[in-house]
């Protein structure tokens, strides 16, 4: 079991750990008594009186470009932020940004996340709106402008109560590249395996999106392919007959949709996505080269799998169908094709009984947060694949249409989502240890 007990303020943490056999994680007591500290109340306070402070930097973050791979001007603004408001603040060589409240802290840590890129980016800031009623419209405001902004109001708000800034320096605030589309989790990759903060991190909180009412502890797998058709193209009436590459390609995606589609029913679920296409130069040329990029994702390893090979019998079967319809069917008139592997996230899973998850809990039965377990794929997947304690939240407040140009985000309630943070962080860094040995590998 983890008791918690009150400690003396300079101990560095808000409670000591004691292990025992049972775990139970702390009880509503435990998180009553810590919303009820004065360090504590000041720090949940803080939220509600500057609640603008918190929506003007969303909005300023949200109107600097950050596609995935381009990241950098975003991460430097970030970096700024975290030293204004006395932080401790570095790029690695990822890209990703580092905080800590403490410039002094060696760990263990407890890394509190949040991506940095957009699958979409504002081209001018005028594409970012705020209303009257401070909810904000474009790319990205809430995937992850959210989760952004979080970590500079949890990190402002720890600096202005120096008695909690004193027992919260192990937490690590952590801004990283890569998370969106053809990023491949490349920063968490980086974080977890290749970093020298890697062995001093010991659980992760991954702040994705804004909405309370889900926990993924599950990683949904998933695996991303580019196919690319190419042949000799031509004109489109003096060269008719020849094999046709973009042709090829919208045969496989029909074979593959309908061969698919017949058994993605029921559970484990499954889906798939082609989602760029592109091919061709003009309306009367027969395209030389033909691609699409196609995400396949399952909660089961072997469907994964299963799917892949799927794909792979596609292509084979559209090239023959294709080039047994070309003229003269020889090396010059028919199209070859081949398939890429363009990013691969792994599958893990939190334990029910993590000592991480039941911090969660309990804080959200103080607050009357009803929140449901999920599976999703977030920068989670590689903490869980690893076998450590990880697991993914909303920042607070509301949104939608995330990865679309309507995408939305209000900030009502979002107060209630960084207290809801606070005390989790407040809670699990002090029991850093016993959080590692309650994930399994």
């Amino acid at each position: 079991m983890l008791d918690y007990e009150e400690v003396p303020p300079r101990s560095g943490l808000l409670f000591s750990v004691r292990e025992n056999a049972a775990s139970t994680g702390p009880t509503a007591k435990t998180v009553a008594d810590l919303a009820a500290s004065s360090s504590m109340r000041d720090c949940l306070q803080w939220f509600v009186r500057e609640r603008q402070w918190i929506s003007d930097r969303h909005l300023q973050l949200c109107r600097i470009p950050a596609p995935t791979f381009f990241e950098q001007r975003r991460a430097e603004w970030m970096a700024n932020e975290f030293r204004s408001l006395g932080c401790d603040a570095k790029l690695d060589r990822a890209g990703n940004v580092l905080a800590t409240v403490d410039a002094t802290s060696d760990g263990p840590y407890l890394a509190v996340t949040a991506h940095l890129d957009t699958v979409l980016a504002p081209r001018r800031d005028e594409e970012i709106v705020c209303g009257p009623d401070g909810k904000m419209s474009g790319p990205g405001v809430a995937d992850n402008g959210a989760g952004l902004s979080a970590l500079l109001a949890i990190a402002a708000a720890v600096k202005a109560c120096p008695e909690l800034e004193e027992r919260l320096g192990n937490i690590l605030f952590v801004a990283n590249v890569g998370e969106e589309g053809e990023g491949n989790l490349s920063g968490m990759r980086y974080l977890c395996r290749q970093s020298p903060q890697a062995p001093k991190i010991h659980s992760f909180l991954v702040l994705d999106g804004p909405n309370v009412d889900h926990i993924t502890t599950r990683a949904l797998a998933s695996r991303r392919f580019e196919i690319i058709y190419t042949g000799p193209g031509g004109h489109s009436w003096s060269d008719y007959g020849i094999a046709n590459p973009v042709h090829a390609l919208a045969r496989a995606i029909t074979i593959f949709s309908e061969q698919q589609s017949s058994f993605n029913h029921g559970s484990p679920r499954s889906s798939y996505n082609f989602g760029v296409m592109e091919g061709g130069t003009s309306i009367n040329s027969i395209p030389t080269e033909a691609r699409a990029k196609i995400d396949l994702r399952s909660e089961s390893a072997a469907k994964l799998e299963d799917m892949v090979h799927l794909l792979a019998g596609c292509v084979e079967r559209s090239l023959d169908v294709e080039n047994e319809r070309s003229v003269g069917r020889t090396a010059a008139t028919r199209v070859a094709a081949k398939i890429r592997e363009i990013g691969s996230r792994p599958g893990g899973e939190l334990p029910d009984d993590s000592a991480l998850l039941k911090t969660l809990r309990a804080v959200d039965s103080h607050l009357g947060i009803r929140a449901q377990v999920d599976c999703a794929s977030t920068d989670a997947n590689i903490p869980l694949s690893l076998g450590l304690p990880a697991m993914s939240i909303g920042a607070g407040g509301f949104g939608g249409g995330a990865h679309t140009p309507a995408e939305w985000f209000h900030p009502e309630g979002r107060h209630v989502g960084l207290q809801r943070i606070v005390l989790t962080l407040a809670l699990a860094a002090a029991g850093g240890r016993a959080l590692t040995t309650a994930a399994t590998p």
